[in-house]
């Protein structure tokens, strides 16, 4: 686990005994500490904060990172008094005192463990001989193989609170109009001073639904992600947002059918109409894949990856987009033989512009590594060469081992030049290669120890992670939903990393946040330019608000629906598409959903009742 920023508070637990540090159950005036069992019913175990101080020469050889520990309650830190007996105290802080700072060193091939390293002489944190209720805590010098100097950083459980909660209640006029009008309603321990961030939700179109009165819409194939930032593919039966006209409309892909779209009003509600937005090809399949993308910066266009190839429609005056089926632009990156064999659980694809010229190149991951289509000023798309651009991040191992549910992988600038540079997370870590002027990608390098399936990160569902261009920045940062909460590492510009911080102690499997029950995404959902976190929780919506850097708030419930529980609405990742994104075009990020009736929307409030 990465080490948690100053904000978080944590146990720091001995790994071996899997006892907590703290006080004597007795505590003397030496201020001496122990791990120790806390019964149920007894006293809560200390818990404690990571006040990083000036880089420092570690016991290493190697310039470390120096912490202050300090107890969370009475601001006391760990203390090496250096005593005859070895033993360490808790003691009132001393400025820059090298005696109270201490390196967290990693244990090698151990994920989520450290030796707990003096600034003053290398000596590390271990255990004296056990005693009869409390084991005291001494300095030892460093011993790799030594267990009993393994020490784990457990961040405290997240305090849980909630803005007020508002309701939707029908509201009926004289001559038979129908509005609503928003209501209080309970929910979980509202904050103090807060005010409403989102409505609660409202169905506002009865078509899209997995109920079979608002069409049985099924999923078959994978869906879009639930934040219109990021680039996925989706397969029949996917419902989503995409611009189609001047706002956010509904697509959905109908196996005869086609793409069906009902245009967004641009205020939260959409046209009650169905219409066909682009049919089939002569050929379809389950396997196809979709999605809408501007390819040449300004015009949407229609693109599948069908069994022939690459297949681009554009859109007509009219709305739709023609022809039907789409253009064969590229005999390949399609699932057929005569395309390449493409698989969607085996060989990402992506949309993305390369070159920095504005316009959509292809992408994909296969077997043997990477493959690459340039896309000229005439839309055209280049043929595929003899051989891949890089021998690496592909699914053989002869190019990595990379596998889609595990590793995933990115192409973003982390340079600041315009051009993607390819980046993933494997088992041991995150790699990059980075692509020169001449178009050149480089072989890999390994930039950054985490991220990865050996520090914990076992699947591409169960520990979503992004990379992301930062506010005001030419710099790409990595941010993941990692065992333990949200971790950010932010890059330097020159295509490496920071280390990683854990930011935030929510929204991972310790807090309970499984793939299989909830979402997790980033959304501008205050329209400040910064990326907020989002989840959709067993009550609800949760939202941790982003203020920059690494400074974000303690997740709130901010709408008691869209949630796993049923009084929330009972909603489930395999029925019920879910999207934060702006539908009223008030600049703020809204949620929609498609559930079992139909599409329910939660407006954005966050400019109404507060002020900037």
């Amino acid at each position: 686990m990465p080490v948690p920023t100053q904000e978080l508070k944590l146990y720091i637990v001995h790994a071996a005994t899997g006892k907590t540090l703290g006080a004597k159950a007795a505590p003397g005036a030496d201020g001496a500490l122990v791990v120790r069992d806390y019964p149920d019913g007894g006293p809560s175990p200390e818990q404690w904060q990571l006040t990083p101080v000036q880089a420092a020469q570690g016991g290493q050889g190697q310039d470390e990172p120096a912490y202050v520990i300090r107890n969370a309650v009475t601001g006391k830190v760990l203390d090496n008094p250096a005593d005859a007996d070895h033993g360490v105290r808790q003691w009132d802080a001393t400025a820059a005192n090298k005696a109270q700072q201490w390196h967290l060193v990693p244990v090698e091939g151990e994920a989520g463990l450290y030796f707990i390293e003096g600034a003053t002489d290398g000596a590390v944190l271990d255990l004296d001989d056990p005693g009869t209720d409390d084991t005291r805590i001494i300095l030892r010098e460093h011993d790799d193989s030594a267990e009993s100097q393994h020490w784990r950083l457990v961040p405290a459980e997240p305090e849980r609170t909630s803005d007020p909660v508002l309701r939707y209640a029908p509201l009926s006029h004289w001559n038979g109009r129908r509005s609503w009008r928003l209501t209080r309603s309970t929910a979980l321990r509202p904050a103090p001073g807060a005010t409403p961030s989102f409505s609660d939700m409202l169905l506002v179109l009865d078509r899209f639904g997995s109920d079979q009165d608002a069409g049985g819409w099924k999923t078959d194939g994978p869906n879009r992600s639930p934040s219109e930032h990021l680039d996925w593919w989706a397969g029949v039966g996917a419902r989503f947002l995409a611009r189609t006209t001047w706002g956010l409309d509904i697509v959905g892909l109908k196996p005869a059918t086609g793409a069906v779209t009902s245009s967004s009003r641009s205020d939260g509600t959409f046209e009650d109409d169905e219409r066909v937005l682009h049919q089939p090809g002569p050929s379809p399949s389950p396997k196809d894949l979709w999605t809408l993308a501007h390819m040449t910066g300004s015009e949407t266009e229609v693109v599948v990856l069908c069994a022939d190839g690459v297949r681009v429609s554009r859109q007509d005056e009219d709305g739709t987009f023609k022809p039907a089926g789409g253009e064969l632009l590229l005999g390949a990156f399609g699932h057929g033989p005569q395309a390449g064999g493409w698989l969607a659980d085996k060989h990402p694809r992506f949309l993305v512009d390369t070159t920095g010229d504005g316009r959509a190149d292809i992408v994909g991951f296969h077997d043997d590594g990477v493959w690459i289509s340039l896309q000229d000023w005439q839309g055209t798309f280049a043929p595929l060469g003899d051989e891949p651009v890089l021998r690496a991040f592909g699914h053989d191992e002869k190019a990595g081992g990379w596998l889609a549910e595990k590793h995933p992988r990115f192409l973003v600038d982390t340079t600041g030049d315009g051009r993607a540079d390819i980046v993933g997370c494997h088992d041991d870590g995150v790699w990059i290669s980075l692509q020169d002027e001449e178009g050149t990608f480089a072989d890999p390098l390994y930039v950054l120890d985490d991220f990865g399936a050996d520090q914990g990160w076992s699947s591409t569902e169960e520990h979503p992670r992004f990379l992301i261009r930062a506010l005001h920045s030419r710099t790409s940062d990595i941010i993941g939903f990692g065992p333990q909460g949200v971790v950010v590492a932010h890059g330097r510009g020159d295509g490496t990393f920071e280390p990683s911080k854990l930011v935030l102690n929510e929204f991972g499997t310790a807090q309970q946040w499984t793939s299989k029950k909830h979402l997790r995404c980033l959304a501008d959902v205050t329209g400040n330019g910064y990326l907020d976190i989002v989840g959709f929780g067993d009550e609800g919506v949760w939202v941790s608000h982003n203020h920059g850097g690494d400074q974000f708030e303690q997740a709130q419930l901010v709408c008691r629906g869209f949630g796993y529980n049923e009084d929330a609405g009972g909603w489930r990742v395999d029925r019920h598409p879910r999207f934060v994104a702006d539908v009223t075009g008030n600049g703020c990020a809204d949620i929609v959903g498609f559930g079992g009736p139909g599409v329910y929307v939660a407006r954005n409030l966050y400019r109404r009742f507060r002020t900037r």
